[in-house]
């Protein structure tokens, strides 16, 4: 059931008998580039979800929900709109981290179906979920920056190595850019699963049905444990610092 149909995003009940399980669908064009308007439309998304669950009768809320994201073709998401992100500045990159504080710590159980290439903004925006389903036969994850000769605000730092924590892996990912396939990012611990293209949607769908139960009640349960866990890395999101690096310039 289709509940909101934005120029950029839709959202909708999978499964109408569970009313807080809610697949958001990316359509930002063919790369699913970050832009203001992109941000915004997620936020109202996640907006209306929380106002939707504050409305479910306490019968239908001990189902509990969960959120699965995805997108159709070659990419999940390309990472941010770069051009748009070096002109704007803090006007573009403090909503977007705003963003990913809000979806690491949003309350329900939230699973990334990631049917293509997740690279830079894009792989930051997957990180931000509780869990990752990856297609097998064709994408990458990475963290490109480094190719494009752009530092890392602090807060994106923080949100890859709150979630990388293989320190090869990390080193590979930041600092040489790599581009994992499905497998690899399996294996370095940040991608769950690995399935085929055909399978991708059907299997997120079922991690979240499998979430769903632990979110009993659509209290701020989740989101008070996410909070907690992660409040290193979103207190430097929600910091809004955009100056990498500059901690330690003084010091050296």
């Amino acid at each position: 059931m289709s509940l909101i149909d934005l120029p950029l995003i839709k959202l909708t009940n999978p499964d109408a008998s569970v009313p807080g399980l809610f697949l958001m669908e990316l359509n930002n064009g063919a790369e699913n580039r970050f832009t203001i308007q992109f941000v915004k439309e997620i936020m109202q998304a996640l907006d209306f979800i929380e106002e939707t669950l504050d409305k479910i009768p306490e019968e239908q809320a001990q189902k509990g929900g969960a959120l699965v994201t995805t997108s159709q073709g070659k990419f999940y998401s390309n990472g941010l709109a770069i051009e748009a992100a070096m002109r704007d500045g803090d006007a573009f990159y403090i909503p977007y981290m705003k963003m990913l504080a809000r979806l690491l710590t949003f309350r329900l159980p939230t699973v990334a179906a990631i049917n293509g290439h997740a690279f830079a903004g894009g792989c930051m925006f997957a990180m931000a979920h509780d869990v990752r389903i990856m297609r097998a036969d064709r994408g990458w994850i990475a963290m490109n920056e480094i190719d494009l000769g752009i530092p890392l605000m602090p807060g994106m730092a923080a949100i890859v190595k709150c979630k990388i924590n293989q320190p090869n892996f990390l080193r590979d990912c930041v600092l040489s850019g790599h581009r994992f396939k499905a497998s690899d990012a399996v294996a370095g611990g940040f991608v769950d699963k690995a399935v085929p293209q055909e399978q991708l949607l059907d299997v997120a769908m079922q991690y979240a049905t499998q979430m769903a139960a632990k979110a009993r009640g659509l209290s701020q349960v989740v989101h008070l444990l996410k909070a907690e866990i992660y409040r290193d890395t979103v207190e430097i999101l929600l910091r809004g610092g955009t100056a990498p690096g500059s901690y330690i310039q003084a010091k050296l």
